[in-house]
């Protein structure tokens, strides 16, 4: 028991630095870590060995997911900056305009990408942590490097068709 508390101990800075970049807030990614890692100790019995790294991440992504989903059934209220206009220049310009491409991919392109670029997992870590065939993450990988780097160019993103 000891042993399994220590593991997950050494797992907590991965933990928040992921929930940091999902989050983009230090106060909600903390409360993220914390609401993972009591989800983890109380279900210490139904981790029956494997990789411990990726089960943490599965409940961390699971607990951010619903997290988005109570979100959405709330209007949302943004606050207008100055450093919001789009003709900024200068150093800030480019981390402004990656940290926007990133907000504008889909919640499991965005997962996906995160979880390798950043955490440097394995596509097969990935698809276990979020629960799809490894085509799947190579899939939403692709898709969201293509947004990103449209997006930097300057494309206009691709309007779906619904029937």
């Amino acid at each position: 028991m000891a042993a399994f508390r220590h593991s997950i101990q050494e797992q907590i800075p991965a933990l928040r630095r992921y929930a940091r970049a999902l989050t983009r807030d230090a106060e909600l990614a903390d409360d993220l870590v914390q609401d993972t890692l009591v989800r983890a100790l109380r279900s210490e019995h139904l981790f029956h060995g494997g990789e411990l790294r990726s089960w943490l991440y599965t409940i961390l992504t699971n607990l951010n997911r619903n997290r988005l989903r109570s979100l959405a059934r709330r209007p949302t209220l943004m606050a207008i900056d100055d450093n919001d206009a789009p003709d900024a220049a200068g150093p800030e310009a480019g981390a402004r305009d990656i940290e926007r491409a990133l907000d504008s991919l889909v919640d499991d392109q965005r997962t996906a990408l995160l979880l390798v670029v950043l955490e440097g997992m394995s596509y097969r870590e990935v698809a276990e942590v979020q629960g799809v065939p490894i085509g799947t993450v190579m899939s939403r990988l692709a898709r969201a490097r293509a947004h990103i780097k449209g997006y930097l160019e300057g494309q206009r993103p691709v309007l779906r068709r619904v029937k």
